[in-house]
């Protein structure tokens, strides 16, 4: 029976992790490579250092009354919707009030999660850690990976042709931090999610200029509803998802197209969505007034850059200064080895997005590795609690056998309808950490 886990990450994931860990009478040790919990929630003045941080700004996208654990409600006075600042200093007392700092190791960096020789029998792995130069070698009966989606930055420049001849300034929104240091500048954000977004709309208000490049639009939601209650509050419900799953396809994104398109018509704004309404939405109240001030100028896809300019697909150019991708991230795993690592990352062959399907013990678990349009605190928390009854010998999933051909088959399926439309396939850009 498995007892000590442990746990890569003291972020949203890795806190739900040691938290269930513990209700289940396990021995959780956590890894954490920064000095303070919180993961990409903290916030540090500085940029650089390869680590994600949520900007100062950026606010939740879901609200407080769909977001807690289920053990530990937000505070009354806390508003619905939260920043950067608000939504950390939960995550600080929940881990206070539980009592899970003993159980981190800070500033201490997972090098490598390998299988024990005696794998096959015991599911045992091999943990090698470095803090301050010393490595240390540990083995533990399982292991939970909690380093979450935003890890690694996603700069896709060989797609830009002349971006390396291009004088101004070069960045990714991983280093994007206040506007400040924009401040009278000209500046193209690439990317319509939630980041590109939100750092445009923002730098709005201190740069010259600011344009939006997007390739196929963006549907965009406010977070209010129409009487003003948090939208996901009114709208996830079990009648909505009930008509959903009764209506033709046809017939549901037609209401949904009308719907998104009462509050602005996003074709006048430039933000026509090629993809229909399955494209994912993005959640900025002020998107279309910076739109309608000026203060934000939509562009199409960029053709490529000269030295000191965008040239985009419809003739047009533009002179800039900055260019800031907001063009999400690419999961990574650097600490395992092959074929896990490249399971883990081939999201089709983790069963039920957690357990990778080639292994022979079910001792190892990917926590918070999904995309979600409601809260992550709350779906971390449901993936614990699974995992670790599996762990407990409470819960069982099928064998390594039945996982990889039911993977393979899918994956199949999904070549031939790719194949079929003539769809090519690209890195998911995923730019907002969302709450």
């Amino acid at each position: 029976m498995v007892k000590s886990v442990a746990v890569v990450g003291a972020g949203v994931s890795g806190l739900s992790s040691l938290k269930c860990c513990l209700d289940e009478g396990l021995e959780p040790t956590c890894f954490e490579r920064s000095d303070d919990i919180g993961g990409l929630w903290r916030f540090t003045e500085t940029a650089g250092d390869g680590k994600t941080r949520a900007y100062r700004s950026v606010m939740t996208n879901t609200s407080k009354e769909m977001s807690c654990y289920s053990d530990f409600p937000f505070q009354e006075e806390y508003s619905n919707y939260m920043n950067q600042a608000k939504f950390w200093e939960y995550l600080r007392t929940y881990t206070e009030h539980f009592d899970l700092l003993k159980y981190i190791r800070f500033r201490t960096t997972v090098c490598s999660v390998m299988k024990h020789p005696d794998f096959v029998t015991t599911g045992q792995w091999v943990v090698v850690t470095e803090s301050e130069g010393n490595r240390e070698t540990t083995v533990f009966d399982a292991v939970m990976i909690c380093t979450g989606l935003f890890l690694n930055a996603f700069l896709p420049l060989e797609s830009f042709p002349g971006i390396k001849k291009f004088q101004g300034q070069v960045l990714h929104s991983q280093e994007y931090r206040t506007p400040e240091d924009f401040r009278g500048k000209r500046i193209l954000v690439i990317g319509t999610g939630n980041t590109g977004g939100d750092v445009a709309v923002e730098l709005g208000r201190t740069a010259a200029r600011v344009f939006l490049s997007t390739r196929s639009g963006t549907w965009v939601i406010s977070r209010l509803s129409d009487d003003g209650y948090p939208l996901d509050l009114i709208n996830t419900t079990r009648f909505r998802h009930l008509i959903r799953w009764l209506l033709p396809s046809a017939i549901w994104s037609r209401m949904v197209e009308k719907r998104l398109n009462k509050w602005f018509n996003h074709e006048n704004y430039g933000l026509h969505v090629c993809k229909g309404w399955r494209q994912k939405p993005i959640v900025n109240d002020e998107l279309p007034s910076s739109i309608l001030c000026g203060t934000v100028t939509v562009k199409v896809k960029v053709k490529e850059f000269t030295e000191t300019s965008a040239v985009f697909e419809d003739g047009t150019v533009e002179d800039v200064d900055v260019v800031l991708f907001a063009t999400g991230y690419t999961s990574s795993f650097p600490f395992l080895e092959e074929p896990t690592r490249s399971i883990c990352r081939k999201k089709i062959f983790l069963h039920k997005c957690v357990f990778p399907s080639n292994l022979e013990k079910s001792t190892l678990a990917v926590i918070g590795h999904i995309h979600l349009s409601g809260s992550i605190l709350t779906a971390t928390e449901l993936q614990a609690r699974w995992v670790t009854r599996v762990f407990k010998g409470l819960c069982e999933i099928p064998p390594s056998s039945t996982l990889m051909a039911s993977a393979a088959k899918k994956e199949q399926l999904i070549k031939q309808i790719l194949t079929s439309r003539k769809w090519t396939t690209s890195p998911t850009w995923t730019s907002s950490p969302g709450a």
